[in-house]
C-alpha cells in the first residue's frame, strides 16, 4: 500500500477557511467533502432546505420563540422521528449528514447541528455547548434563562441532570459552572466532529479515511502532540513505518509522562501492526 498522501490542496482549503466567520454547516460540508469523495453535498443542502421549508409551513411565525421551539421539537423528534441511533451500526455513519438525513438516526453532533440548522432559518436562536460528555444545544432567551437541549431526543436538560452526567464523567467532586455551557465557537465544533469521525473510522478498518480526518485536524491545530500521535497510529495502520516512527517519537518526546508513552516505546521497538494500530484514540 502506497503511503504518499494528496492532502496538500485539502490542507490549503481548510486552513484559508475562517470556521468562525461562516455559518457552522458550511464547515461541516467543507470537512466531509475533503473527507469523502463520495459525498453528496448539494443532495443535503437540498434536504436540509426542504426540511426548513416543511417547519416553516408548520410552525406560525407569529407566535413567541419559546412556543416555537416547543414546536419544532416535537416536529423534529415526534413526526420526523429524528433521534439516537441504535441496533447494528457503524457509529460513523451517524455523524455523516447524508446518512443521518436517510435514517433520521444520528450523534449528537450531526442531529445537533441539522435541529440548529433548522431554527436558524426560523431565526430561533440555538447555540452548541460542547459539555465533558456530549455536543448539547441551548436556547438563550432575553430574560436571561437558558433552555437546555438533548439533541439525541429534545428533551430539556436541568441542572440537576446535567450535574449528576458531569459527575458520572468526570467524578463525584466535579461542579457544573457556567463554563460548561458556554457557547462554542464553529472551530470547535469542528475539531470535536474530526476529533470523533478519526476515531470511528479507525475502529471500522477504514484507515485512509481516518488519514484524512487525522490531516484536517492536523491543519487546524499543527502542533498538537495528541494529534500527531493519533496521525503516528494511523500511519501504523497503513503500514507506513517509517512516517509513523517520526510522528510517535515526536509523541514520546513531547509528552513524556503520559501513560500511553511506555505503551508506544515498546511498539516501536518491535513495529508490530497487529498490535499497534488497536490503541485507542481519544
Amino acid at each position: 500500500m502506497s503511503c504518499i498522501t494528496n492532502q496538500s490542496s485539502n490542507e490549503i482549503e481548510i486552513a484559508d477557511f475562517e470556521f468562525d466567520r461562516n455559518p457552522l454547516s458550511e464547515g461541516i460540508y467543507l470537512i466531509t467533502r475533503l473527507i469523502r469523495d463520495d459525498f453528496p453535498e448539494q443532495q443535503v443542502r437540498r434536504e436540509l432546505d426542504l426540511l426548513v421549508e416543511k417547519a416553516r409551513s408548520m410552525i406560525p411565525a407569529d407566535i413567541d420563540e419559546e412556543l416555537q421551539l416547543e414546536q419544532l421539537l416535537h416536529l423534529f423528534y415526534h413526526q420526523w422521528g429524528f433521534g439516537s441511533a441504535n441496533g447494528i451500526y457503524n457509529l460513523s455513519d451517524t455523524m455523516w449528514l447524508d446518512k443521518v438525513l436517510k435514517t433520521h438516526q444520528g450523534a449528537p453532533s450531526s442531529l445537533g447541528l441539522i435541529l440548529i440548522y433548522i431554527a436558524e432559518h426560523l431565526a430561533i436562536p440555538l447555540h452548541p455547548v460542547i459539555f465533558p460528555t456530549q455536543l448539547l444545544v441551548k436556547a438563550d432567551w432575553l430574560d436571561g434563562d437558558s433552555w437546555v437541549i438533548n439533541p439525541l431526543n429534545g428533551e430539556t436538560l436541568t441542572k440537576h441532570m446535567l450535574s449528576v452526567w458531569l459527575k458520572g464523567h468526570l467524578g463525584i467532586h466535579a461542579k457544573l459552572n457556567h463554563r460548561d455551557l458556554i457557547d462554542a465557537a464553529n472551530s470547535q465544533i469542528i475539531l470535536k466532529i474530526l476529533t470523533a469521525l478519526k476515531s470511528a473510522l479507525v475502529q471500522e478498518n477504514k484507515p485512509e479515511l481516518a488519514l484524512r480526518a487525522s490531516q484536517l485536524s492536523l491543519s487546524l491545530n499543527p502542533k498538537d502532540p495528541y494529534e500527531i500521535r493519533d496521525r503516528g497510529l494511523i500511519y501504523a495502520q497503513l503500514e507506513c513505518n517509517h512516517i509513523a516512527v517520526h510522528d510517535l517519537n515526536y509523541f514520546i518526546e513531547q509528552c513524556p509522562d503520559d501513560p500511553v508513552t511506555e505503551v508506544i516505546k515498546m511498539q516501536l521497538n518491535n513495529m508490530d501492526q497487529s498490535s499497534i494500530h488497536t490503541i485507542t484514540l481519544h
